[in-house]
């Protein structure tokens, strides 16, 4: 699927395709274990680059994940690098896909950001590729992040168990939520007006 990067530019936040010149960035940022606290993706340890190497090397993997496409998240006051999202397991037979591996750095967490990089996507989504579902999985531990997928408009659609391992080892049960087509429009109308509340505050 093409993307016009262009449709992905937001008032406080734009996205870019992921690129091999991003990763000096991203790296730094990314050892950080406050946005790894439930994924276990990465620790802030001589286990680091390793860990971050492979990571980026299927980020940039476009027929990953049963095709992908993978975006660095910027700032758009001062278009610094905040985090990074993907949309992946596009099926276009079907018209759905998913959003996630999504990450920021802490300092921008609670803010406007997550929002609009949500609501661009979404748009994205919906109205320019004309899908019927979008779908989001949250490791059960992470009450933060899905209390963030419903205040966006997410449906919680069940738990599912013991889903798989994290990086230490341990077993994590995975939540499920989606938007759908039909709800879009509704939805789009509550993210606008979140928006608008937070850059009123």
């Amino acid at each position: 699927m093409q993307i016009d990067i262009n449709k992905l530019r937001g008032k406080h936040v734009y996205l870019e395709l992921l690129a091999p010149e991003h990763v000096p960035t991203l790296r730094p940022l990314a050892k950080d274990d406050r946005i790894w606290e439930f994924t276990k993706r990465f620790a802030a340890d001589d286990t680091f680059d390793a860990a971050f190497d492979a990571y980026i090397k299927t980020a940039l993997d476009t027929n990953a994940m049963n095709g992908q496409q993978v975006f660095t998240i910027r700032q758009s006051s001062d278009n610094a690098i905040i985090g990074m999202t993907r949309l992946y397991e596009i099926s276009v037979a079907d018209k759905r896909v998913m959003i996630g591996y999504t990450w920021y750095i802490p300092s921008i967490w609670k803010k406007i950001h997550n929002k609009e990089c949500k609501l661009l996507l979404l748009q994205f989504v919906f109205e320019e590729w004309g899908f019927n579902r979008v779908a989001f999985t949250v490791a059960h531990q992470n009450i933060r992040s899905q209390k963030a997928v419903e205040k966006i408009g997410g449906v919680r659609e069940g738990l599912l168990r013991k889903y798989g391992y994290r990086n230490d080892g341990s077993l994590y049960d995975q939540v499920v939520f989606s938007i759908i087509s039909d709800e879009w429009p509704q939805k789009k109308e509550k993210l606008l007006e979140l928006i608008a509340e937070n850059e009123n505050q």
